[in-house]
This record gives C-alpha cells, sequence and structure tokens, in this order.
C-alpha cells in the first residue's frame, strides 16, 4: 500500500514521503495513530497544503523533547525491589517501574519511550538506560536497583 508519512517514522521515513508498506502496517498502525495517510491524488493534495503546518508541529514536538532531555540528561533514579541474599530480584525492573520512578522525580516519561535492550533487569545493581523522547532525541538515565529493606 502506498503512504504519505505525516510524520517521522523510524526505518521508514521523514515527513512527506511517500513509501510503500504492508497493507496490515499501514491499516492498523501507521494510519490509525495518525502518522501516515494512504497516497491519493486527494490526500497528495491535502497533504502539501498542509505541509508548512506539519511542518510546525514536527519542529514543536523537537523542541519539546529536547527540553526534556536536558532536564532528563544524567539523572540517577533508584528503585527498590525485594532481592534474595544473592542479589537476584524476585520478579524484574521493567519499562514500567523505570517510567513511573522517572515521572515521580518530577519529568514525564511514558513506557514507551524506555529502551532495554536487554530485556528487564533481574539483578541489583546500577544499568544505564536510554530515553528514547524523540526520533532524533535520546537522554541517558543511571537507574540503581537496590534490595528492599
Amino acid at each position: 500500500m502506498q503512504i504519505i508519512l505525516l510524520e517521522k517514522v523510524a526505518n521508514l521515513g521523514q515527513l512527506g514521503d511517500v513509501v510503500k508498506v504492508k497493507d496490515g502496517y499501514a491499516r492498523n498502525f501507521l494510519i490509525p495513530t495518525g502518522q501516515a495517510k494512504r497516497a491519493t491524488e486527494a490526500n497528495l493534495k491535502e497533504f502539501e497544503v498542509r505541509r508548512a503546518e506539519l511542518e510546525k508541529v514536527q519542529a514543536e514536538k523537537l523542541v519539546a523533547a529536547q527540553a526534556r532531555a536536558e532536564k532528563l540528561e544524567g539523572a540517577r533514579v533508584e528503585i527498590a525491589q525485594k532481592a534474595g541474599v544473592d542479589g537476584r530480584l524476585f520478579g524484574s525492573v521493567g519499562n514500567a517501574d523505570i517510567a513511573e520512578a522517572i515521572s515521580k522525580s518530577g519529568i514525564e516519561v511514558s513506557k514507551m519511550e524506555i529502551r532495554l535492550p536487554d530485556g528487564p533487569f533481574k539483578a541489583i545493581g546500577e544499568f544505564a538506560v536510554t530515553v528514547a523522547l524523540h526520533h532524533d532525541v535520546l537522554a541517558n538515565v543511571t537507574v540503581v536497583v537496590t534490595p528492599e529493606a
């Protein structure tokens, strides 16, 4: 299916690109989330009329993400979990736990923005975590997992 991207999409293209994707990806994800529209003649004309407006909105999102990244960069977040004598956790610390701990510190972060390439943490220790606030904006946070008293 041919679609017009209404914002930058990772591994796909920039705002305004006309790309071919699988039908299910377009119908079930890109179009419902407002990231794309079908590439019909009418939609192409409408997009050209709205291009400046869409570029302005994307620029505002980028500036907001950069401001959040400045506040977040280098932050330390401590999470207490039940752990055994050997330092292994009963359970794990995942995206939702980290997002909640960062949000408690005053900077709103969703669990979808937390990147854990090796999966959730299952031991006590200090871990580096990347927070993807925008396609082009990443912030590094240190998560310290401590045993619960």
